[in-house]
């Protein structure tokens, strides 16, 4: 019988920052396919995760379901704004949320894996990283800087990933990001540049796949997820109404769940996923298929 098998097999999932996130929904499908597991966590949100879990108030979230409970082999800061360390300005870097964590660059989680675990150390890259600061600005209203950060943020840093992490990643390795249909399709609501951001993110993928397949041979692929109302989502104002248009409105109308999609996660990170790169995967119910609402007036009585 075919099953995702992951044991013996490294895995770091980038921008886990609580339990409510579809980071570490993947984080926990990956374990419980038998996977380590080793999280990236952006400095502001590091403190607060990590007084949550010691303190035991994310150990329902943390039970795996074959039994046991999800443990981390690494918590790493990581702020994915910044390559180097050299990049991270001086008043960033003394703040009180940096200052005691050293290199938090991308580079710097490069350099904290080498060191714990050596080269040729990990197997499977998630990128569950975004943000757009004026993200509840129309496009019309949006700075070049928000835009701009954007775009560095939620797309460059998964290239950033892949060229940093590539080298530490053994051959046939799997990079996988989350992306959302905003990036092909109007999602008003959506904006600050964040639906530029997704579109670019994909186009990265294809890319990416082809230089890294050629250069290491890894795998790169992006996972575009349902609407989920995750604590960053839920920034954006409108995350409930699209869950629910999307349920009402999708082949199977239902929402999806942080569990589907950590387990297509885990079937793309896997051996079973050997062929597939380069791919946007849809895992939201069909909605992507769509082209009129069912419920539309003018298609009432159709296709019962």
């Amino acid at each position: 019988m075919l099953s995702i098998d992951l044991t013996g097999k490294r895995a770091l999932v980038a921008g886990v920052a609580d339990d409510a996130g579809l980071g570490f929904a993947i984080a926990k499908a990956l374990a419980e396919a038998g996977a380590s597991v080793c999280v990236g966590t952006c400095p502001p949100a590091l403190g607060v995760f990590t007084t949550l879990r010691e303190r035991g108030k994310l150990d329902q979230s943390l039970a795996l379901a074959g039994g046991g409970k999800l443990a981390f082999e690494r918590i790493y800061p990581v702020d994915a704004d910044y390559d180097t360390a050299a990049e991270v300005p001086a008043e960033v870097r003394e703040s009180k949320r940096y200052r005691d964590l050293g290199d938090v660059s991308i580079q710097g989680l490069a350099d904290r894996l080498r060191s714990d675990f050596g080269e040729g150390c990990l197997d499977v890259v998630v990128h569950s990283v975004g943000n757009a600061p004026e993200v509840r600005k129309p496009l019309l209203d949006t700075s070049r800087r928000g835009y701009l950060a954007a775009l560095g943020a939620s797309a460059y840093s998964y290239a950033a990933l892949v060229a940093r992490l590539g080298p530490l990643v053994r051959k046939g390795g799997s990079f996988l990001a989350l992306t959302y249909l905003a990036g092909e399709r109007v999602v008003p609501g959506y904006g600050g540049g964040m639906s530029s951001a997704k579109a670019a993110l994909e186009s990265d993928t294809r890319v990416l796949a082809y230089e890294a397949g050629r250069r290491w041979g890894h795998r790169v692929n992006v996972i575009s997820a349902g609407p989920w109302a995750s604590r960053a989502a839920s920034a954006i104002g409108i995350i409930e109404r699209m869950i629910e248009y999307c349920r009402r409105n999708a082949p199977l109308p239902e929402a999806v769940t942080a569990r589907e999609i950590g387990g297509a996660a885990a079937f793309l990170s896997s051996p079973l996923a050997s062929g597939i790169t380069g791919t946007t995967l849809y895992v939201d119910k069909g909605y992507h298929a769509m082209a009129v609402a069912p419920d539309h007036p003018a298609l009432q009585g159709a296709g019962e």
